[in-house]
């Protein structure tokens, strides 16, 4: 089946990746019962919080430096730009470039335009971004109330485009398609796919496509030892002319399958770029499957195999005292779907045990069948995780799981999650540099943050004595999220809540 249809819209993560926001067992049961297209999905009759698509729509596009966004969407819709400048002008010095303030714009939409249209604001707010930024594309962001009143961006953009001279790409990532955000993602590259990147005129051979997140760039350098350009996408770096050389690379490489797959996939199809389909770079051994499948792919399997070598000689005596330190402590991950395997897979480098994870999604499988499915990988390699919960940034099940579990340690991938496991005196080490624990140096980074935060123990206490959480005694202390579970119960619960998945 094609992943890239060529439609306006991409088809959402629910209905092409059977993706799932509530899940409570095992690894094994989770992947047997994927494999069926039925999951248990109990317990999921309140949500507390959760994000939108746009959001990761726009904090995509607003990653490309020389391009402006319109959000076509109430002004509400845009109370992260604010972040978003903190975001980049922190991401553009880590980078080594010149700080720039996102390139933003809302049409503003209000009650009346509701019944009467806003095609109008949307054209005024494109002439706006024309004239503020003059940049080389605007991107147009649909939102949950463009969606409903119908409002066509379409030609719009079109009608705009041939005004101003340069690509206007309508990118369609309504909130209320999809439950799982990270429908965004796939919104905002399809997007691109579909207007900025163009046939290849000739491959080079030495360039490899890295789709990243806005962090450090931790791969330039040593990318050079092997004799391969790096084509950065989705740093604040990114720039049309990136994005231009996508058909042209020797293959294409991501951090975060969540993130990437889908425009990875599509690049192959189209263009024939293969994508490395091997496990992401974290830990020890999935860096060394990933580096060697990119010399495969580049046929540079020689200078990879050195730098593998080097790499593992240069981190062992630390990582050797690091292990020393840490070994036998509990660790519990919240992150997205495949990122949170990404961090398991770090942390067993290190000695520790982990105890549970915590997806905010998870996709039932992935783009192609060649792809990684994380969870397989994960389950083949270290046995079945018993404590696996899928749900979308639900604090009042998360704070339970952890009073619960009670781990040494709790690592999250995002902002704000971090106060969980504060509020119930265990060190939180928040991952929000997705390449802070990325390759071989990675891995020390991770013991050292996790060091730093068994240090500050007695700071995590005195929070936690002093919390006073919002919920009640009965949900915090009646009953286990992960009672004792047998063959004739997971039957049981399966048959009263099975859900159909597509």
């Amino acid at each position: 089946m094609k992943v890239y249809k060529g439609t306006a819209e991409v088809e959402v993560r629910d209905r092409r990746l059977k993706t799932i926001i509530a899940y409570d067992g095992s690894g094994k049961q989770l992947l047997a019962e994927a494999a069926t297209g039925h999951v248990r999905c109990p317990g999921r009759g309140f949500s507390q919080c959760s994000d939108c698509a746009e959001g990761c729509s726009e904090s995509m596009t607003l990653n490309v430096r020389d391009a402006a966004v319109v959000s076509h969407a109430p002004l509400g819709c845009m109370t992260d730009v604010s972040a978003q400048n903190v975001r980049e002008r922190s991401t553009a010095e880590i980078q080594g470039a010149p700080p720039a303030r996102a390139r933003i714009i809302s049409s503003n939409i209000q009650e009346k335009d509701t019944v009467y249209g806003a095609a109008q604001k949307l054209r005024a707010a494109i002439r706006e971004a024309d004239r503020r930024f003059r940049p080389k594309t605007i991107f147009v962001l649909s939102s949950c109330a463009a969606g409903i009143i119908g409002e066509d961006i379409e030609s719009i953009s079109s009608e705009m485009e041939s005004e101003l001279g340069y690509p206007v790409v309508p990118v369609y990532c309504e909130g209320f398609k999809s439950k799982t955000w990270s429908s965004g993602f796939d919104a905002g590259y399809h997007a691109i796919l579909r207007k900025l990147v163009p046939p290849p005129r000739k491959t080079q051979p030495d360039l490899v496509n890295m789709f990243n997140f806005q962090d450090k760039d931790v791969f330039t350098d040593l990318f050079k030892r092997i004799g391969l350009r790096i084509n950065l996408v989705l740093p604040m770096t990114t720039t049309i002319k990136n994005i231009a050389q996508l058909s042209e690379a020797a293959c294409s490489a991501h951090i975060c399958e969540t993130l990437a797959t889908y425009i990875a996939a599509s690049l192959e199809e189209l263009y024939g770029v293969p994508e490395v389909k091997t496990p992401p770079p974290y830990g020890l051994d999935w860096t060394d499957r990933w580096l060697r499948e990119i010399g495969r792919l580049t046929h540079r399997e020689e200078a990879v195999e050195q730098v593998i070598a080097e790499e593992r000689e240069r981190i062992a005596a630390e990582l050797a005292d690091l292990r020393a330190q840490l070994a036998g402590k509990t660790i519990y991950i919240v992150a997205g779907d495949t990122y949170a395997y990404n961090l398991a897979n770090l942390v067993k480098d290190l000695g520790l045990q982990v105890v549970g994870l915590n997806m905010l999604h998870h996709d039932l499988h992935p783009d192609t069948a060649e792809q990684a499915y994380l969870l397989q990988e994960f389950t083949a390699a270290q046995g079945d995780m018993q404590r696996v919960s899928v749900c979308n940034k639900q604090p009042y099940r998360i704070v339970k799981l952890l009073r619960e579990l009670q781990p040494d340690f709790v690592v999250v991938r995002h902002p704000g999650l971090t106060s969980f496991g504060t509020k119930v005196g265990i060190p939180t080490i928040l991952e929000t540099d997705a390449n802070a624990s990325s390759g071989y140096e990675g891995v020390l980074n991770m013991g050292r943050r996790l060091l730093r935060g068994l240090r500050s123990h007695r700071f995590t206490e005195t929070v936690a004595r002093h919390a006073r959480l919002p919920y009640s005694h009965w949900w915090l202390n009646e009953g286990q999220l992960y009672p004792g579970r047998t063959a004739a119960t997971v039957a049981a619960e399966a048959e009263e809540g099975r859900e159909k998945i597509g």
